[in-house]
């Protein structure tokens, strides 16, 4: 399973870039030559042409997008070959292939911070006229901009999760008379608490034992009581994390951080896996009634063989507005970047952005993968549950932000046991606001590359 969030990619991300992009220097690329025809698939003669893409997805995920490639091959005439780097470490073995002068032609990557070092360094083509027209097309104006670096188009998008849903038991929730899920940060709160009250011994389960999951949490609440133009400037750190938005943000965490009652103690949180924390609220004798994180909630339920049945016993509500805040999601993603000029590679990637592509890729049941492909029917998922979440991703139009701080440097916003994942650890257990904006402001200032 591919956590929409993988920190410890994101980690090792950071390292080999660096190492990578120093020895890369300063070089131009060109363009990827002249656009074809790729997404109206048939119309391209590429017979012959062979292209390889390195990408992290094994298992259900590689077999669909397997199905991609086969798709793109047979009329096209092409021939794609998707590696998995071993051990799911993409960044590492992305690092050496460049630095080795070995690129694959196509990546599949995930941090924009990625994209705009590569970028930058001279190693990536630009996408071709069809890539920026098919992706102006088919998604909001803000997964280009992510991608782009100087005004240059590098990567077209592939897959999305949503990262602002709240997963909820829905016998705990009959049970203790809640006949629908809240949609506010008052309505949520009264909802744990009720279902404290009905006997549910953790209402909110936390997973705090992986940093990650924390600073989900703190970007969700700060999207919505700060507003993206604040998230836009917290996330690259043109305001310290002592401004007085993040102070509000804390204290409203500890509504749920701070109440025993609610997420359990902070000790007990502190232990609790992501993993375990979804496992707490669908396991067969659950403890907890309710989790926060991303869309892959429900692949986790499947992988950790949970006895709980998505869209029946496992639903999903959106994060909930803070203080009347409009509608907004915090999400993450894959884009497809090519590194040669290699006309099958430049297709392919073209080819990743339109609708027919990602009905293939999110069509194959158990495979967790969704769009924000504004052109693809919510028919072409599996079932209702992911047709859910993706409208949801889709609907919020560019009222969406990346996630924050896969958008950091690695050592502030990417790596256990310290920067941003242990200083809201910390405050996970001390509640100190004061503190933990020092401490945050403190990290966030050491880290280089912002």
């Amino acid at each position: 399973m591919r956590l929409g969030k993988s920190k410890l990619a994101a980690t090792a991300a950071a390292a080999s870039a660096s190492v990578v992009l120093a020895a890369c220097g300063s070089g131009s690329s060109g363009g990827s030559g002249g656009p074809s025809a790729a997404p109206s698939l048939g119309t391209t003669n590429l017979s012959n042409k062979s292209f390889t893409i390195l990408g992290q997805w094994t298992g259900g995920e590689q077999a669909a997008f397997q199905k991609v490639i086969d798709a793109f091959d047979k009329a096209t005439g092409a021939k794609g070959h998707y590696t998995a780097a071993p051990g799911g470490d993409e960044a590492t073995v992305l690092g050496a292939k460049v630095n080795g002068g070995n690129p694959p032609d196509v990546a599949i990557l995930a941090l924009p911070g990625a994209i705009a070092q590569y970028g930058k360094a001279g190693k990536l083509q630009p996408v071709s006229a069809g890539g920026k027209a098919i992706t102006a097309a088919n998604f909001s104006s803000e997964w280009a901009k992510l991608a782009s670096v100087n005004g240059k188009l590098y990567g077209v998008p592939v897959d999305a999760s949503d990262k602002s849903t709240v997963w909820y038991n829905t016998k705990l929730f009959k049970d203790a008379g809640i006949s629908s899920p809240p949609t506010t940060w008052t309505g949520f709160v009264n909802a744990a608490k009720t279902l404290s009250d009905s006997g549910v011994s953790v209402p909110v389960s936390v997973g705090g034992g992986d940093g990650w999951t924390l600073t989900d949490w703190f970007e969700n609440v700060y999207l919505r009581t700060a507003g993206l133009k604040k998230y836009d400037e917290l996330t690259h750190h043109k305001i310290k994390w002592t401004d007085p938005s993040v102070a509000t943000a804390l204290n409203v965490l500890k509504q749920i951080w701070g109440d025993s009652t609610l997420s359990g103690s902070p000790t007990s949180a502190l232990k609790s896996t992501f993993p375990t924390s979804v496992d707490n609220v669908f396991k067969a004798h659950p403890t907890s009634a309710m989790v926060f994180e991303a869309s892959f909630v429900a692949t986790t339920i499947t992988s950790d063989k949970d006895p709980a049945k998505v869209g029946v016993d496992a639903k999903f509500f959106p994060f909930p507005s803070v203080n009347n805040s409009k509608p907004a999601l915090e999400a993450a993603g894959d884009w497809a970047v090519v590194f040669t000029k290699n006309q099958a590679a430049a297709d392919f990637a073209t080819y990743l952005g339109s609708p027919q592509a990602a009905q293939i890729l999110v069509s194959a049941p158990g495979s967790g993968f969704l769009s924000a492909n504004k052109n693809l029917q919510s028919s072409a998922y599996p079932d209702s549950t992911s047709a859910q979440l993706g409208r949801q991703i889709v609907s919020v139009g560019n009222n969406f932000r990346f996630d924050m701080s896969d958008q950091a440097p690695a050592e502030f916003g990417g790596t256990p046991n310290q920067g941003e994942w242990a200083d809201l650890q910390t405050f996970l257990k001390t509640g100190n606001v004061k503190a933990a904006q020092q401490q945050l402001e403190k990290d966030a200032s050491a880290a280089k590359g912002w």
